[in-house]
């Protein structure tokens, strides 16, 4: 059981720098307590929201990069960005791939009635994109609480309708279990045949984020065909059916190059010597296994993937213990607004520009492990809106980083 590397965690920083390592013929494993915050929160690649959307991507990067040099992009640099982004767009085959309107950011419409800026998007929400240019019906379920149609569609000035559902009539339902009824052809028949009445001069159709997990461009296109215009997808509440899609495409892919999973279990400790770390001992009710490798990347997110622990007077990391940026006392976590940035959204683990684990000194603590993600200090991704540019980057960067060791 010796690995060339062993990735802990499942995010989209995980199976990124698992997809680099195998692309390169490395023999790794891949370990996750689950999937991952990319099956709840993400919807599209958000790559910075902050740059303007009259601002070419690389431009406003380029300044971001200059004017915060401890942001994990300044680490991993303009050039690496791209590639990254580059091979997440490889891995998305038509007919469901991930694009870009133009060469800098697009406002699509959100479950919460906003236009939110975002890189790139999948084929399935592209109709959305600048809605507030066209004339539209937002289409809800009732059952469905995850979204209301006429909340959706009023700052759109479109309108919103509720549908009943014909397979649990008053019922209150999930996302997974309507993305499964949309996959089949005698429910997309009912519904298509109730939106194509409820069209008033509309040229294009909004629904929940729900037409299918395993193939929503079929779902999309037969919709189209019995209601007469275009329809797209709005991102919704957790979960995320789009990250549903995200994940399963990267697992089926590194599974094909040989790369193995381990899901549902947690690191109990990690095997350290000097500098180096041989390896982890993962948990298997009731034994405990060893798993060697000559490198190791950390990308177990931040506080809702069990990534960073807050104790009463610390903050940090429960696998290898390593240092974290972090105010002097709990108080100073927080702001005194709720609304305020608060600074506990920017603490995580110290590297250099390897991503190389550092102390508060510059020097590194282990030589052969990588961090790669959120968990990493110096941003705020929510506020910035740059979570999946981040995890993208950094967990291409630190792949390739530990290859070259």
């Amino acid at each position: 059981m010796h690995y060339d590397l062993i990735i802990i965690g499942m995010g989209l920083s995980g199976l990124m720098a698992a997809k680099t390592a195998a692309e390169a013929g490395r023999k790794v494993l891949i370990v996750g307590k689950g999937m991952g915050c990319l099956t709840l929160f993400s919807n599209t690649i958000d790559v910075l929201g902050k740059i303007p959307e009259t601002t070419r991507l690389r431009d406003g990067l380029s300044q971001w990069i200059q004017d915060h040099p401890e942001h994990p992009y300044s680490k991993v640099g303009l050039t690496r960005i791209e590639e990254g982004l580059s091979s997440f767009t490889s891995l998305f085959y038509p007919p469901y791939i991930f694009q870009t309107i133009g060469d800098g950011n697009c406002f699509i419409p959100t479950g919460a009635g906003t236009m939110r800026p975002t890189y790139l998007i999948p084929d399935t929400m592209v109709a959305g994109a600048s809605g507030k240019e066209k004339k539209g019906l937002i289409v809800g379920f009732k059952g469905f609480r995850d979204f209301y149609a006429g909340y959706v569609a009023g700052p759109l000035n479109w309108r919103g309708i509720a549908l009943p559902l014909p397979e649990t009539p008053g019922q209150e339902i999930s996302a997974t279990a309507l993305s499964r009824w949309m996959e089949k052809e005698s429910f997309r028949k009912t519904i298509g045949q109730e939106i194509k009445k409820n069209l008033s001069g509309e040229t294009c159709v909004g629904v929940p984020a729900i037409l299918g997990i395993n193939d929503p461009i079929k779902v999309k296109m037969d919709l189209e065909e019995k209601i007469g215009v275009g329809v797209f997808e709005i991102p919704t509440l957790p979960p995320s059916i789009p990250g549903m899609r995200i994940f399963n495409r990267f697992k089926e892919w590194l599974i094909r190059r040989g790369v193995n999973f381990l899901s549902g279990y947690s690191i109990s400790k990690a095997s350290l010597k000097g500098k180096r770390c041989e390896g982890v001992y993962i948990h298997h009710p009731p034994v405990s296994s060893f798993y060697s490798a000559d490198r190791l990347i950390l990308a177990t997110g931040r506080f809702i993937g069990g990534g960073l622990v807050a104790g009463r007077e610390r903050i940090s990391d429960p696998i290898f213990n390593l240092p974290v940026r972090q105010p002097g006392s709990q108080e100073e976590w927080f702001g005194k607004s709720f609304f305020d940035e608060h600074p506990i959204h920017r603490m995580g683990i110290l590297t250099d520009s390897s991503l190389r684990p550092i102390d508060e000194t510059g020097e590194p603590i282990l030589e052969n492990v990588r961090v790669a993600g959120t968990i990493l200090s110096g941003h705020h991704c929510v506020n910035e809106k740059s979570r999946e540019g981040i995890e993208i980057a950094t967990g291409y960067w630190a792949a390739k980083k530990a290859m070259e060791q």
